[in-house]
């Protein structure tokens, strides 16, 4: 048993629905990513965690995994080309480390899909590309209103002359 005492659940709201997202294209950054191994053992795949940053589902998150080591060369091809994709939609084409890619907005291709084991539907991100339009601007750290100054292209210049303003409108909502 866990001991409750001082919980009262009239003072705190209760969870929404987890239900996936629909189908559709959406303005999201890389919060997080890891290197995991596989369930076997036998390789290793990046998990990535996104984020949701406009519209309805705002504050949504969603993941991914791109199976980077695998003895299947056909599995790496796959997550190659799709960090590729990543890369290209961040503007960060030789990343040196998963984090570089956190932060910038990129448009996720979300469709729905039932789970093998359960027959729930869950999320599964079907592409990555560049939000179009707008320059990729390193996004405020999970709510802060300053920029990461360890971003990479704020790194050895001050984040008001790299974006030309004070950085308290969020950069996927600027014209």
């Amino acid at each position: 048993m866990a001991d409750l005492r001082g919980f009262d659940a009239q003072t705190v709201e209760p969870n929404d629905s987890f239900d996936p997202i629909p189908n559709g294209d959406y303005l999201c950054i890389i919060t997080t990513s890891e290197m995991k191994p596989t369930k076997a053992g036998d390789g290793a795949y990046l998990e990535l965690e996104l984020q949701v940053i406009e519209g309805p589902y705002q504050g949504r998150k969603l993941w991914d995994r791109l199976n980077l080591n695998n003895a299947n060369e056909t599995t790496v091809k796959i997550a190659k080309g799709t960090l590729s994709a990543i890369c290209r939609a961040v503007g960060v084409l030789q990343p040196t480390d998963s984090c570089e890619l956190h932060d910038l907005p990129l448009v996720a291709k979300v469709a729905c899909r039932k789970r093998d084991d359960t027959e729930e539907l869950t999320n599964v991100i079907k592409s990555y590309k560049k939000r179009q339009g707008t320059a990729l601007d390193p996004v405020p750290p999970h709510g802060s209103a300053e920029l990461r100054p360890s971003s990479p292209k704020l790194r050895d210049s001050g984040a008001q002359a790299q974006t030309g303003h004070a950085g308290s409108t969020p950069p996927w909502k600027r014209a």
